[in-house]
């Protein structure tokens, strides 16, 4: 997926064309790990999708939820969603920053073996 050590800096287009799949990506587990969060207030708490859309949204910006879950069921979605938002969280940090640590590391290296030679 990344350019090996030795191999020449990649383009600064081909290395935003890098960051914006990434983001892409990442943008898209988000929207999918909010989805799969309003849903679930809306199945077991029977809150309206706008409510569902604050509760989960909130759980994933680490902010935590708006309403109480009254249901069993429901105060068990909410603490499955809400260990789930904070490791998704990290993980879509790690995918966006991903692209960006790899360039500082494979720069460095490249400059490493040109003092080398």
């Amino acid at each position: 997926m990344y350019e090996h050590r030795h191999a020449p800096l990649l383009s600064r287009s081909r290395f935003l064309l890098r960051m914006t799949q990434h983001s892409t990506g990442a943008v898209a587990l988000l929207g999918g790990s909010l989805l799969w969060g309003m849903w679930g207030y809306m199945y077991f708490e029977k809150l309206r999708a706008l409510d569902a859309f604050l509760n989960a949204a909130m759980l994933l910006g680490g902010m935590g939820p708006i309403e109480q879950p009254q249901t069993d069921g429901g105060k068990l979605f909410a603490g499955i969603y809400a260990l789930y938002a904070g490791i998704v969280v990290l993980a879509a940090a790690g995918i966006i920053l991903a692209p960006m640590m790899h360039r500082f590391l494979h720069r460095f290296h490249l400059e490493e073996d040109e003092r080398g030679r």
